[in-house]
């Protein structure tokens, strides 16, 4: 399985509406894209106070494996909403942070 995290560093100008579609139309892409597994979707509840760097919202996606996620990262409508992302971070791509593990079965 791959565990795509992706965390977000918002613009303080970008509406919770603006937040909410961005996240809903991510979580839309379970419905068509197989194995897509799970989305979860948040802000940032750490006490670790400063620890996020200003990521302090975004989500996680499961997918069954690497292939999987590399189908998402291939779709038209994931790249479409991908660049809405960019463009509501701060600083564009420099206030988007993926990372992606691996979980072994």
């Amino acid at each position: 399985m791959i565990r795509h995290c992706v965390f977000i560093r918002f613009r303080p100008e970008v509406s919770e509406a603006e937040k909410a579609t961005i996240f809903a139309e991510i979580s839309a892409l379970k419905e068509r894209l197989s194995g897509f597994l799970a989305i979860h979707v948040g802000a940032n509840i750490s006490p670790e106070t400063g620890m996020d760097k200003g990521y302090a919202e975004g989500f996680i996606v499961d997918f069954a494996d690497a292939e999987a996620r590399d189908a998402y990262l291939g779709d038209p409508e994931h790249q479409k909403t991908g660049r809405k992302i960019v463009a509501a971070a701060d600083g564009g791509v420099q206030g988007v942070f993926v990372y992606d593990l691996e979980i072994p079965d």
